[in-house]
């Protein structure tokens, strides 16, 4: 039975948080149908996170969304909701955790929104990344999301007009003095949140928590969540990723891989916006030429970014095509993760052969509506936030990789395809799995 639902504003940071009940060997799955029915989930379930897709939207259209998921999970007796935000941030941050505090009823929601081991760490009520407040970051230059406050304070009553408070192991919370109320934890070690993990727990309080991966894997311990350890993935030899991230650190990975021979092909506006596209004479010689590349080289890169010297141009010229084809920014953000959706389908159709990998949320969402895929169950992190996933394609068992856009070193895709490209012993690994 479900014992634990984890709300989630996008899907790779379901996945990414997901994984860290899996890594115990809970059987956990992540699901993007909102109106999911919680009666009909496979007994055997421990951990069910639900994708929302609420980090684009209006603030007040993603609080009735949560609000109504968490009364529907209280309602259904689940005795854990954790609300999971982004570990930059960005989203309907102070809508979706006062849509939690309403809904399940409590005096306060405590909220740990560290990731230590991303360096993303919480002091004095601000939020660092590498030791820069978050909104000189790259997050703050997010095209979508920007982040405008480092102080998670400020950040929440943004949309919020909830009371927030700031606590740290050196000033424990007491008796809050306003209710109800959003109590911000500082820490900046994974020891740290397991402190304040194991404080919340001896006070009654895990029952309704928010936060990131980071609190999500101090969860994973303390509610004692098992199963059958997951084994050793068996990868079939190829790397094909699709990328529709705009981060920085995205786009320096993408460098990267290419200066170490990876094919790198950058869609065009054509292929990114017109939803015909890929049904037109020219759309299938794409894809068999995409084949071929994947054949010859067994790693590829489909990109919606150019290289980054020419990120500019890339974009001027998206924007011209929508100009022309009267597309709101709305509709051509839309569009671009469909877009890889149909290309991802296209390839499975013509049964290529490797590991997939999918960097962002909006493109991996788009790529499973496209397959008609709404379930993934994670299953290990390969990196830290990057995540490999199992799911079921014309009953056929398939794999994939994910992350977004912000996770990651510079040289994680060649170490990706390092992985995946040479095979250990025979023997080695313990299970076989099959991949598209």
């Amino acid at each position: 039975m479900i014992t634990l639902l984890i709300i989630a504003d996008d899907f790779t940071g379901a996945l990414d948080t997901g994984v860290q009940f899996a890594a115990y060997g809970a059987r956990t799955h992540v699901v993007t149908d909102i109106s999911y029915d919680f009666s009909c989930a496979d007994p055997d379930i421990q951990v069910l996170v639900m994708d929302t897709r609420t980090r684009h939207l209006p603030a007040d259209a993603a609080e009735k969304i949560v609000y109504g998921l968490t009364k529907r999970a209280i309602s259904r007796g689940i005795p854990y909701i954790y609300k999971k935000t982004d570990s930059a941030l960005r989203g309907c941050v102070g809508s979706e955790l006062s849509a939690v505090l309403r809904a399940s009823g409590i005096n306060s929601l405590p909220f740990l929104p560290s990731l230590p081991k991303m360096k993303r760490c919480v002091r004095d009520g601000f939020l660092y990344i590498d030791g820069c407040p978050v909104k000189d970051s790259v997050f703050g230059r997010d095209p979508l999301n920007p982040v405008t406050s480092s102080y998670i304070p400020e950040l929440i009553q943004q949309q919020s007009t909830v009371h927030v408070s700031i606590h740290s192991l050196k000033k424990p919370e007491g008796i809050p003095s306003f209710f109800p109320e959003i109590a911000v934890w500082d820490a900046e070690t994974d020891s740290e949140l397991l402190q304040l993990g194991k404080l919340l727990q001896s006070q009654g309080r895990l029952s309704v928590t928010a936060g990131c991966a980071g609190f999500g894997s101090i969860l994973a311990q303390l509610l004692q969540l098992s199963g059958n350890p997951v084994s050793a993935p068996t990868f079939r030899p190829g790397l094909l990723v699709i990328c529709g991230s705009v981060n920085p650190i995205t786009l320096q990975q993408l460098e990267d891989a290419e200066q170490k021979g990876f094919p790198r092909i950058s869609l065009s506006p054509e292929q990114l916006a017109d939803p015909g596209f890929w049904d037109t004479p020219a759309g299938f010689s794409h894809l068999e030429q995409w084949m071929y590349f994947f054949k010859q080289n067994r790693r590829l890169i489909l990109d919606t970014n150019g290289p980054v010297r020419a990120e500019a141009a890339r974009q001027n010229a998206l924007q011209m095509y929508a100009k022309a084809h009267g597309l709101s920014q709305e509709e051509l953000q839309k569009r671009i993760p469909d877009a890889c959706g149909r290309i991802l389908k296209g390839l499975a159709a013509q049964g290529i052969d490797g590991t997939f990998m999918v960097i962002g949320g909006d493109t991996l969402a788009g790529c499973m509506r496209q397959l008609g895929v709404c379930e993934l169950e994670p299953q290990c992190e390969l990196e830290p936030g990057t995540v490999l996933s199992s799911f079921r394609l014309d009953q056929k068992p398939c794999q994939i990789i994910s992350k977004s856009g912000g996770f990651g070193s510079r040289e994680l895709l060649s170490t990706l395809a390092h992985q995946i490209l040479v095979q250990p012993p025979a023997g080695q690994n313990h299970t076989s799995s099959n991949t598209f």
